[in-house]
This record gives structure tokens, C-alpha cells and sequence, in this order.
């Protein structure tokens, strides 16, 4: 007891856990997830339950999501400008409100369409605005050297949210109805605003330079929002960034080929031998899976070369996807799927890490929204392609298709020089302006100069 004890003393003082803004971001993303959950318990729950039926249901969640795939690109820009914590807070001050008013119509009767969809509207336009600020946020916290593990445990602690959040969430329903569930959704989407409030980035603790005269204030450059002439522009990361053309169109290639056959062909492959039981172990699986690749991320050390790791996470999650329907039944799809699963939330942590030291502070909000259109807006194709695809081949046979074509995006990704000998903690450099002196080359095995810390982060 007194070594684990130490043990968690120690890792209080030192690495992530040592910044206290981080420690309170941790715990506004526990409470936020969980009221998450009860959110998406207590909806369908609402609906299902009074007059409105599928029809309604599937209305109110496009709804949601249509606004929410829409506004991810302004919230990048957003984030850019003003920093990420101040738009993660104003977009959960909305959320808290939009749904506090849901809980009070759930408690008064069952709401009508006319009343669900502007909020839920609200709630999807104010969520796609959130998450591209929300990857902003962790490198205005922490060294460059603690981000990987900083993003690790982030996602162990929404996964944990997302085990306990369901089963609060059904406890809630079934005890009292759906308006104390939203309720506590609403609640918690105010935790996490007051959380952000008293946030405070290791810029916004900076102290000011001296020397500064004609009204400038210090630091002026480094504001959120304010260009700098010594940074590249978005439309240059975009034209010259090949790193990231590369992994958007891995993004886009894996997500096309795990979404439909996590929808579809999965409850598809269940529904033909596994029952409604066998479903619920392999989506507890994939939870599981999920943290436990969390868990091991946290604990390894940085790698020097992390697109090669990338490759050999994702051949793992192709051939164990691939495998899922072969491996004897329940019991062995199950251990695929948590393979799988491991992997993925391993890999996950690895790329997006990738990005937010590869990309110029000021730039990240606009990147990180990329990806996430990437990863989000292929969900309809995806669904689409694969409930053609099982109706005409079956369950099975599209697990090892989707598996291939995971694990042969990123094979093919390595053939790309940008991707296979980026070098862990490497940061873009701009290209010289035509007829300039063109910049220094950065060897591939090395780092380029860091970034000042004041300068780093006094663009959140």
C-alpha cells in the first residue's frame, strides 16, 4: 500500500498529472461524458415513449447531426482565433441551457417536433463547434513532452465516463423518467463550464514581456488570432503540409471501413448466431478494448518513429477485424474485437499527438477540424455502402474487406516520404517565399528548434 501510494504521489508531481489545469480538464471531461450518456439514454427513451416513434427519433437526431458535421470547420477557425478554452466554455454554457430547457419540456409532457428541433440543432452546432476547439486545449496545458501521455489518459477518462455513463443513465430512466436524466446532462455541461473557467494555460500565466511602446501590448503576435509573420498560413499547411494530406486520407479511408461494418455488419453477424447478449459482449468489448489501448499508450514511452507504429497498429486492427467472424464464435469474435479495439485506441493517441506537435500552434483548431470531418462525415457513406454491401455478399465476408483496406491504407501511407520519415516531435516548417532563401533542411532523425515556450502557447 505505501509503494502505491508513492507511486501515485509521484505521478501527481510529475508528467500531466503535474499541471493542475489539466487535472481539472480531466474532470470536467468525467462529468461531461457522463451526462453525455444519460443524454443518449433519456432521448430515445422520451420519444419512444410518447406518440413520435422511429420517425421522429431519426428526425431529431439528423437534426443534431447535420449542424454538428457543418459547424466543425467554423469551429476550428473559431478556436484559432479567439482559443480554444473560451469557445469549449461558451459551447457548454449553450448546451447547459439548451438541454436544462429539453429537461423541463420532459417533465411537463412529451415534447413535440417543433420543440426538439431547434435544439437540437443547438445542441449538434454548438457540439461540431466544440470538439476541433477541445484538441487545442491540451497543448496550451502541457510540454510538448507530456502531450502523448496528456491524451492518453484524456481518453481513459471519456472512456470511463463512457462505461458508467449508460448505466446511469438507464438507472435514471427507469427510476424517474427521462427529465432527471437530462437534467443531469444539463448539469453536468455546467460542471464543465465552470471547470473551464478556472482553467488557466501556462500562457495565460505568462508574465508580460517589458519593453513594449506606441500602445502594443506584450505579446501581441502571439494572441489568439493574431497573424505572424513568422508562421505559415492555413492555405500554406494545406497546399505544402503533405503530413497531413496523408493522414486525412487515411482518416477517411478507415473510418469509410470501420463505421459500416461496426453498424452494420456486426449487429448483422450477432443477429445470425450470437443473439442480443453476444451483441452487448462484443460492443462491451470494443469499450474495453478501447480504454485498455488508452491505458497502454499512457504507459509506453514515445517512439522516434511514430508512423511506423501507426503501420503496425493498423495492420493488427485489419487482421483481427478480418478475423472477427472466423475465430470460433462468440468467445473468439469477442477477443477480436478487443484486439481490435486496443489497437485502434492505441493508434488513435498516436496520430492525433502527431498533429498537434506537427501543426503551428495557431493552426490547430482549423487542422484538428479536418480530421474530424474527415472521421465524422464519412459515417452516412459509410452505413450506406455497407448495408448494400452485407445484403450482397453477407455479414462475414465484409469484416476481412474492411479489415484489408484498413491495413493497406496505411501500408500505402509509407510509401509516402512525408509519412514514413516524419520523426516524433517534428514540427512543420514553412516553405521560403518564392525567390527567398529557402529554410534550413531538418534531418529526419532529428527535431527542429523548439518553439518558445511563452510563444507556443500564448496562441490558445
Amino acid at each position: 500500500m505505501a509503494a502505491a501510494g508513492q507511486r501515485f504521489r509521484t505521478a501527481l508531481a510529475s508528467g500531466p498529472m503535474a499541471a493542475r489545469g489539466f487535472r481539472l480538464l480531466l474532470a470536467g471531461q468525467l462529468s461531461s461524458t457522463v451526462g453525455d450518456y444519460c443524454y443518449a439514454v433519456a432521448l430515445p427513451w422520451l420519444i419512444l415513449s410518447g406518440d413520435g416513434g422511429p420517425v421522429l427519433l431519426g428526425t431529431v437526431l439528423a437534426c443534431y447531426g447535420i449542424p454538428r458535421v457543418v459547424t466543425i470547420p467554423l469551429g476550428g477557425v473559431i478556436a484559432d482565433r479567439f482559443g480554444g478554452r473560451p469557445v469549449m466554455l461558451v459551447a457548454d454554457v449553450v448546451r447547459a441551457v439548451a438541454v436544462g430547457v429539453l429537461a423541463v419540456m420532459a417533465a411537463t409532457g412529451t415534447p413535440t417536433l417543433a420543440q426538439l428541433a431547434p435544439i437540437a440543432v443547438v445542441l449538434g452546432a454548438s457540439s461540431g463547434i466544440f470538439i476541433p476547439a477541445s484538441y487545442t486545449l491540451l497543448p496550451a496545458l502541457l510540454t510538448k513532452e507530456d502531450l502523448g501521455r496528456g491524451n492518453a489518459l484524456s481518453t481513459m477518462v471519456n472512456q470511463v465516463g463512457g462505461l458508467l455513463g449508460p448505466t446511469a443513465g438507464g438507472a435514471l430512466v427507469a427510476a424517474f423518467g427521462a427529465g432527471p436524466a437530462l437534467a443531469v446532462d444539463a448539469t453536468s455541461f455546467a460542471v464543465s463550464a465552470v471547470v473551464l473557467a478556472r482553467i488557466r494555460t501556462r500562457a495565460d500565466a505568462a508574465p508580460e514581456p517589458s519593453g513594449t511602446s506606441d500602445g502594443e501590448t506584450a505579446g501581441e503576435d502571439d494572441a489568439p488570432g493574431a497573424s505572424s509573420t513568422r508562421g505559415p498560413s492555413f492555405g500554406e499547411l494545406l497546399r505544402h503540409g503533405r503530413l497531413l494530406h496523408v493522414i486525412l486520407v487515411v482518416a477517411l479511408v478507415c473510418n469509410l471501413a470501420f463505421n459500416g461494418t461496426i453498424e452494420v455488419a456486426l449487429p448483422e453477424l450477432a443477429h445470425q448466431g450470437m443473439g442480443a447478449t453476444g451483441y452487448g459482449v462484443l460492443l462491451t468489448c470494443l469499450s474495453l478494448g478501447g480504454l485498455a489501448g488508452s491505458v497502454v499508450a499512457a504507459r509506453s514511452r514515445p517512439v522516434e518513429s511514430p508512423a511506423y507504429l501507426f503501420a503496425v497498429l493498423a495492420v493488427v486492427m485489419g487482421v483481427a477485424l478480418a478475423a472477427v467472424p472466423y475465430a470460433g464464435g462468440l468467445a473468439g469474435a469477442a477477443v477480436c474485437v478487443c484486439v481490435y479495439a486496443v489497437a485502434s485506441g492505441w493508434q488513435n493517441i498516436v496520430v492525433v499527438t502527431m498533429l498537434q506537435v506537427w501543426t503551428p500552434p495557431a493552426l490547430i483548431g482549423r487542422v484538428m477540424s479536418l480530421v474530424m470531418l474527415a472521421v465524422m462525415g464519412t459515417f452516412p457513406i459509410s452505413v450506406a455502402v455497407a448495408g448494400f454491401g452485407v445484403r450482397h455478399l453477407g455479414a462475414a465476408p465484409f469484416f476481412p474487406v474492411a479489415g484489408a483496406a484498413i491495413a493497406l491504407a496505411v501500408l500505402c501511407a509509407l510509401t509516402q516520404k512525408a509519412f514514413r520519415t516524419h520523426r516524433s516531435g517534428t514540427e512543420y516548417t514553412a516553405r521560403a517565399p518564392a525567390g527567398g532563401a529557402a529554410p534550413a533542411a531538418v534531418p529526419a532523425g532529428s527535431s527542429p528548434r523548439p518553439r518558445h515556450e511563452s510563444s507556443q502557447e500564448s496562441q490558445r
